[in-house]
């Protein structure tokens, strides 16, 4: 039975299939097509992106399949009909492959080439400043439309490696030579199309004349040595910016081997040295040898045999120290013009490297402050010794040795202007058995410690030394000097340095010596009249109406950052005529007038010309000291300030409420009527100023 019921079924099917068939031919499977008339365009983005959108297009299509062709393996991107089909190239040459697949899944394959060019940059702009300071430096900037990255090449080295930029971004250059450079700007982005800016750059000579003093620190004078008997000098980077020199550059010797005795350098000037100021030249050098003799010479431009010349002697080696030489006795009916200098006079040279800066002339009476006759102070503990300096603890003189040694309080120490100095005794003084005699007492000066030896002495304002040079010249006491305690006359040195401290406006002179080691002496000298002498700094001030009078920088005396121009000396008037008064009492004023160079820190609107705002006005009392062993100065007094009021020994003012009760500024006088002021505002950020006295 179950058999019958199988067989109807399969009748029945079979039936009805034919059935259908003769009702419904279309669905043939011979009917079935793949999609047709497949057409492939590209929108590309005009903007330098490489963004393409691919417009394929066919008929009987639900779907396609997108090889893009710019990677390795690729696998096809799916995207259904009406779906946005969008992809970002490199430039570059491309075979796009695209699938269009039918409802029953059938397909059909087309490709097309696709070119993705971009355009070159647009609107190059190359903007070319020169540095206001040193001409041989140059700010390039660029901006350009659809630019991504500049490339500026310089011209001053082959096979230029070019600094890279973003646009609007700037850099800078420095040319080690004068001379005409092509300056090359390129304005690229992800395309091989290039913007090109081209210009020749001159970069001038230093041009400007020489004149005193000289501290090499000018891009724009011409530092031109002649350079005689095997010597050669030049300009370069301080070595050692140390010590009592600091600066940047400096002067360079090298004696070569062989080279001559009298080899050496010389420096013409842009006009004959005024001897009206002074006639004392001070030298910053540099010797790898102490004992080394540094000749300076003066010459008549035409002619060398109208001359004047003198010598000193290096004291250390490999280090900074200051040379003074008294040129007091020059014909000052001739005219001098050449500055000639010699390293280890008379001595053949060995490849030796001697440095020099800031030659400088002045007068011997302010430069020193020691000019004039001293005595010890006639008070108990004005002469002592003890274990450490300052301290007289071991022995001192009381009152009863003041009076007893009276012989010993009316000696005289002599220090005169052309740099010589005297021990005046009388006819007796203090002597000890060390000396000779039976015991100690009041008696005859015993040689060579009687005042009869010529002798001089060196003052080293920064280091706060005094040099006597000449057998038996001394201060205090004969005895002490740098090697220890003398046991007898003959034993007397050539030299002695002290250390000294200058009190009182320059009427009291500290003075101590470590004689032998742990062995220190201190005296106590009072100046005869009274009065001292003037302050170098006492008097009034004005910025110096100059390009680079004012600046700021990384280091000491650098102001490669900012530095006042022509243009901003002309603008700010109103700065250039403030006083900085030193008065003689020891007071100091700002005196600004109705107004002054004001800026948007003090609560203006935009910095300019403007009333003075407080406390940077001028109206509070304020004193200075000015310390010339350790070249400084102190301000006191809420507001005080030299050239700007913002920058002080913390940092830059943001606010006038800040503004500190004192401020110290570090000082150089490099002549009479000239003084530098530098400032550090903060970690690394250094004001530098040139004053001049009215």
């Amino acid at each position: 039975m179950k058999i019958i019921k199988n067989i109807l079924s399969i009748v029945l099917l079979l039936a009805i299939f034919s059935a259908c068939q003769k009702d419904d031919p279309s669905y043939s499977l011979d009917n079935i097509q793949p999609p047709s008339k497949l057409e492939i365009m590209f929108d590309v983005a005009q903007d330098n992106t490489g963004i393409v959108t691919v417009l394929p297009a066919a008929e009987g299509v639900t779907a396609y399949e997108v090889w893009f062709g710019d990677v390795e393996g690729e696998l096809p991107s799916k995207y259904t009909l009406g779906e946005l089909i969008s992809h970002t190239y490199s430039e570059g040459n491309y075979n796009v492959k695209v699938k269009a697949i039918g409802l029953t899944g059938l397909s059909t394959m087309g490709e097309q080439a696709l070119t993705v060019s971009f355009k070159a940059p647009e609107n190059l702009v190359v903007t070319v400043t020169p540095d206001q300071v040193n001409p041989r430096i140059v700010e390039v900037s660029a901006t350009a439309d659809m630019a991504t990255l500049i490339h500026i090449y310089f011209g001053d080295v082959e096979d230029e490696t070019p600094v890279s930029i973003l646009p609007g971004e700037a850099t800078q250059h420095t040319y080690a030579e004068p001379g005409d450079y092509e300056l090359k700007v390129i304005a690229k982005n992800s395309g091989s199309a290039t913007t090109e800016y081209t210009e020749t750059l001159t970069i001038l000579e230093a041009s400007d004349p020489i004149t005193l003093p000289i501290d090499f620190e000018s891009f724009t004078v011409n530092y031109t040595f002649s350079d005689f008997g095997g010597v050669s000098s030049a300009v370069i980077d301080n070595p050692d910016a140390s010590g009592i020199n600091t600066s940047s550059k400096v002067g360079h010797s090298f004696k070569s081997a062989g080279s001559e005795t009298w080899g050496g350098s010389l420096l013409t000037l842009g006009a004959p040295i005024d001897f009206s100021a002074g006639n004392l030249f001070k030298v910053k050098v540099w010797s790898p040898k102490s004992g080394a003799i540094v000749k300076l010479k003066v010459e008549n431009l035409d002619s060398g045999d109208i001359a004047y010349e003198m010598d000193a002697t290096t004291t250390t080696s490999n280090e900074w120290e200051e040379l003074v030489y008294d040129f007091s006795g020059i014909d000052g009916t001739q005219s001098y013009q050449k500055i000639v200098i010699f390293f280890d006079f008379d001595n053949v040279g060995d490849d030796s490297d001697y440095y020099f800066d800031d030659i400088k002339l002045g007068s011997a009476a302010p430069s020193t402050g020691l000019v004039g006759t001293w005595k010890m102070a006639p008070e108990a503990g004005s002469l002592g010794v003890g274990p450490g300096q300052g301290d007289i603890s071991w022995w001192a003189i009381d009152d009863a040795g003041v009076s007893d040694r009276g012989c010993f309080f009316d000696d005289e120490y002599v220090f005169s202007a052309n740099g010589s100095f005297s021990n005046v005794l009388g006819a007796d003084t203090w002597v000890e058995a060390w000396q000779g005699v039976e015991a100690d007492g009041c008696g005859s000066p015993v040689a060579p410690h009687d005042g009869s030896a010529a002798a001089t002495y060196n003052y080293d304002e920064s280091a706060g030394t005094v040099t006597l040079n000449g057998i038996g010249a001394y201060l205090g006491i004969p005895k002490a000097n740098n090697a220890g305690e003398l046991t007898s006359p003959a034993d007397a040195p050539e030299s002695i340095t002290y250390i000294i401290e200058l009190q009182d406006g320059g009427n009291t002179m500290i003075i101590d010596i470590e004689a032998g080691a742990g062995v220190w002496w201190r005296y106590k000298l009072v100046k005869e009249g009274g009065g001292g002498e003037p302050s170098p700094i006492a008097g009034t001030w004005q910025m110096a109406p100059e390009a680079g009078s004012l600046g700021v920088g990384p280091g000491q005396g650098d102001i490669s950052w900012w530095a006042i121009d022509d243009a901003g000396v002309s603008d700010r008037g109103c700065f250039f005529d403030d006083e900085y008064v030193f008065s003689a009492n020891g007071s100091f004023s700002n005196v600004l007038g109705s107004e002054t160079w004001v800026e948007a820190w003090q609560g203006i609107e935009a910095d300019g010309c403007g009333v003075p705002v407080a406390p940077h006005d001028g109206s509070n009392a304020a004193t200075f000291t000015y310390d010339e062993g350790a070249g400084t100065i102190t301000l006191s007094g809420v507001g005080a300030f030299l050239g700007i009021p913002k920058a002080n020994n913390t940092g830059e003012l943001t606010s006038p409420d800040d503004a500190p009760e004192s401020i110290t500024y570090i000082v150089e006088l490099q002549d009479a009527s000239t003084m530098i002021i530098d400032i550090e505002a903060g970690a690394g950020v250094w004001w530098r100023y040139k004053l001049i006295k009215r």
